[in-house]
């Protein structure tokens, strides 16, 4: 992998979005606002040189776990919940396009009219090029979520770390907005957020990063420029990590 470029800690990031992230001010759906507002700090970072790639969940739409979904067949249900990752990918592109970053959307689950599929060597080669390369529809399993899916696509693309926008400023010991006492983080290790039972990601997500030592960032994306100063090394959030 080609230096990093002057001023940026990373080459190439992850960057994983939750579906509720692009609720913004909205009860359910898309916030074009906030899309625009997220679309224009990755331009921000991304203009410096830095490769990018990012998952987008769905929760904002339909979630297999979730409440609407109780009674279902549960892989039909994560199939409806990989399709709403979809149109988030589709919203997120649009925003990024408008605000003049060149992006494609992959897919775990073939759909050519709408997305490529996901292809290892092909979304590598898109970061390469200077796009910021979408990844949709999870891993395309059922029973996995998309922080699963970030985990895995990071290391199959081989980013340098993943990083985890939330709406908080970090990784807590109890929900900061409900307990003023919550007490954050500023570094863990993997095996302290699962032995704390911390809802950072899933077990699954965090076990594959500790398996293959892919660090995580926990950062507070409503901070206007946070995702440059993560870029550029600044100790922003919560680093886990061994």
């Amino acid at each position: 992998m080609p230096a990093t470029k002057k001023g940026l800690a990373y080459k190439r990031i992850l960057l994983k979005l939750s579906g509720e992230a692009l609720l913004g001010e909205k009860p359910f759906g898309i916030d074009r606002a906030f899309t625009d507002y997220l679309a224009h700090e990755i331009r921000d970072v991304h203009g410096l040189g830095l490769e990018m790639a990012a998952v987008v969940g769905g929760g904002n739409i339909f979630r297999g776990v979730s409440d609407t979904a109780l009674g279902m067949d549960r892989v039909s249900a994560d199939h409806m919940g990989m399709l709403a990752t979809v149109i988030n990918a589709l919203a997120l592109q649009d925003a990024l396009e408008r605000a003049g970053v060149f992006t494609r959307v992959l897919g775990a689950i073939e759909m050519k009219e709408v997305c490529e599929p996901f292809i290892r060597r092909r979304a590598i080669r898109h970061m390469e090029k200077g796009r910021v390369a979408i990844f949709a529809a999870g891993t395309g399993n059922p029973y996995f979520s998309t922080d699963t899916a970030a985990a895995l696509r990071a290391m199959e693309v081989k980013a340098e770390v993943i990083l985890k926008a939330t709406k908080v400023d970090g990784i807590y010991d109890a929900d900061p907005l409900k307990n003023p006492k919550a007490r954050k983080f500023d570094r863990l290790t993997y095996l302290e957020v699962l032995q704390k039972g911390l809802r950072v990601m899933d077990t699954t997500a965090i076990s594959l990063c500790m398996d293959n030592g892919l660090p995580i960032i926990v950062y507070d994306l409503m901070r206007k420029g946070n995702l440059r100063r993560v870029a550029e090394g600044e100790p922003v959030g919560t680093l886990v990590k061994d």
